[in-house]
């Protein structure tokens, strides 16, 4: 019988209020997240003759326009190629990425990508070394998945779970 149990991590806070540990992991996770995606800046810069990083400090300040940039234009970009991107089979997102980079390297001095196949090889690039160390990384789960159903506990007042148990084909209980 498959079991899920879901747990609320966004607990109260000892300070009173509520989100204390949910937002340091948060915070966490955003800065790990920042710094592979420096990282993979860093990289790209290396393996790439054209783009070219001052420092660590421009990478990193690299990274976070890129992550603001593709977190605000991105989405809107890729809607408004949606038919571009659908007839190449998905290959226009390529163009977007190298877009999006070449955005952030005008906006920052110690960053530069020069030239069109420079920022699509680039993106390419640092999508993919993001991409392995971002994976390396484990990251919490909100959820746990037990193969059998545990022993019944007394419930907790301040406990946040949800305990779901398959009963049939499609019917959990």
């Amino acid at each position: 019988m498959r079991h899920i149990r879901i747990t609320n991590i966004y607990k109260q806070s000892p300070h009173g209020g509520r989100g204390g540990q949910f937002g340091n992991q948060m915070m966490g996770r955003l800065l790990i997240k920042w710094l592979c995606l420096t990282g993979a800046v860093l990289f790209a810069a290396y393996v790439i003759d054209g783009i070219y990083v001052r420092d660590f400090l421009s990478a990193f300040v690299a990274a976070a326009v890129l992550g603001i940039l593709n977190m605000f234009f991105r989405p809107l970009l890729f809607i408004l190629t949606l038919p571009i991107n659908v007839m190449s089979l998905g290959f226009f997102t390529f163009i977007i990425n190298a877009f999006m980079l070449k955005m952030a390297s005008g906006l920052i001095a110690g960053f530069t990508v020069t030239g069109f196949w420079t920022a699509v090889f680039g993106s390419l690039l640092i999508s993919l070394a993001n991409w392995v160390l971002t994976a390396l990384i484990q990251e919490n789960r909100m959820y746990e998945h037990t193969p059998s159903r545990p022993h019944p506990q007394q419930p907790d007042q301040n406990d946040d779970t949800i305990d779901l148990n398959q009963k049939g084909d499609d019917k959990w209980e």
